[in-house]
């Protein structure tokens, strides 16, 4: 069983870590447009607090790209557009440059029809699904994104993996404000999580991992499986972790979670053939944006002064991350031991400089 133990972090400005997540992506052979949605994904993650989808994937995404899983000069476009409605190919290229790119054709579509659809074929792993979302309510729109992935996730009371993941995100824009940011895995916590926990040798919360058997265990080392969202109710966590499933593999015709290769290999040479999902809402098609400003407003207002338990407090969904990213781009950000670690060997591999003193 692992203990709390203290670690000493390397800390890093997070203009630093971006420079450094771009130079290693062009070093590894990335095009302009895979080094810049990459690093925007990832550092959507670390700047707001979800390390577990921050910089910590970069060595994962460098071997991806220079063994042949993720294309390195993708020609990612729409093979269909149909209104409202769109399919994007990704050509195998990184997720996050194509799920940027499907959400910039989904606003397009819901700036002239009020809503926006698209789907993503021959994708990859695309790290935070809240960074979509997010990109949508920062141009005004409500946003969607949706994916699936390897099994890794439990059914309730399920002894085999079967659901990825599958997260689900959702942000909503608000007027002189930060916009209502949901972001949630539909497992109890994302593997990810459990990766980050190994490395700084902490135990996981109780209910959310499961050992070979399906059998709750807090030991990131004996995790083999994870739960899904809910716990004793896990049959709604199972549920919405469906809801990702089909739009991101039914309706794209890509791999549901039980037929994709494992995230972490062996192989690491075939493309994985993921898909995802993305919508955008233009809220003007629905009523006049005043009125949908102030009803935002006012239903954040009385959210956040409502009553709260002794010794706590309410929070809107993405206060927690706003205050982590307003420290960061402060002081900057202390990464965990082991992205140190593989900073520190990409910057030897590539001649360049790390993030952080050695």
């Amino acid at each position: 069983m692992p203990t709390e133990h203290p670690t000493a972090p390397a800390r890093a400005t997070l203009a630093s870590i971006d420079r450094f997540c771009r130079a290693v992506f062009m070093a590894a052979g990335a095009n302009e447009a895979t080094c810049d949605g990459a690093t925007r994904a990832m550092m959507h993650g670390t700047r707001l607090g979800i390390d577990s989808h921050g910089v910590r994937l970069l060595p994962h995404y460098v071997k991806g790209l220079i063994e042949g899983r993720i294309n390195r000069q993708p020609k990612v476009a729409l093979s269909s557009a149909f209104g409202a409605v769109g399919v994007l190919d990704a050509d195998n290229g990184h997720g996050g440059l194509a799920t940027y790119v499907a959400m910039d054709h989904a606003i397009e579509f819901a700036a002239r029809h009020g809503v926006g659809a698209v789907a993503i074929r021959n994708s990859s792993h695309f790290g935070p699904a809240g960074a979509y979302a997010l990109n949508a309510a920062r141009r005004g729109f409500i946003g969607f994104a949706f994916c699936n992935s390897d099994s890794f996730v439990r059914l309730h009371d399920g002894a085999m993996r079967f659901h990825g993941t599958n997260p689900i995100a959702c942000a909503v824009p608000v007027v002189n404000d930060n916009p209502w940011l949901f972001d949630m895995a539909t497992s109890a916590v994302p593997y990810n999580r459990v990766q980050l926990y190994r490395s700084l040798g902490r135990s996981l919360p109780a209910g959310t991992a499961s050992d070979s058997r399906g059998y709750d265990t807090t030991d990131p080392e004996l995790a083999d499986m994870l739960a899904p969202l809910g716990g004793e109710f896990g049959f709604k966590g199972a549920g919405l972790a469906g809801i990702a499933e089909i739009l991101s593999a039914v309706l794209t015709g890509m791999k549901l979670s039980f037929d994709i290769a494992p995230m972490p290999g062996p192989d690491f040479s075939t493309p994985r053939g993921l898909g995802a999902f993305v919508l955008a809402m233009k809220p003007e098609a629905f009523l006049e944006r005043r009125r949908f400003d102030a009803a935002m407003t006012h239903y954040l207002e009385t959210l956040r002064n409502s009553p709260a338990r002794d010794g706590l407090n309410v929070m809107a969904p993405g206060d927690r991350e706003w205050k982590v990213a307003e420290d960061r781009e402060k002081n900057g950000v202390e990464l965990d031991p082991e992205t140190a670690r593989s900073f520190a060997v990409l910057a030897a591999r590539y001649g360049l400089k790390p993030p952080f003193s050695p």
